[in-house]
């Protein structure tokens, strides 16, 4: 999941820098970010030029991580 967070991250740092989402690299990271960010889009709405949509999509998938790592350790305390 770590992986995953720095793609996030990597793809929201191109989007400050024109044309760089149209790049082989930004392409790719489109392809697999934009899946999970765009029900967050869908729900909250962009202030101006400020997209608040990948902040919450970040700190959801860090709850997601706790939670599995959590019933994990709850598992594994049973055996």
């Amino acid at each position: 999941m770590e992986i995953y967070y720095f793609m996030i991250i990597g793809y929201l740092i191109l989007s400050w820098f024109p044309n760089a989402r149209d790049s082989f690299v930004g392409g790719l990271l489109a392809k697999l970010v934009e899946p999970y960010l765009a029900p967050f889009r869908k729900i909250i709405p962009s202030i101006g030029f400020i997209d608040l949509s990948p902040i919450v999509a970040l700190i959801a998938l860090r709850f997601v991580v706790m939670g599995i790592a959590a019933v994990i350790g709850f598992i594994a305390d049973l055996f």
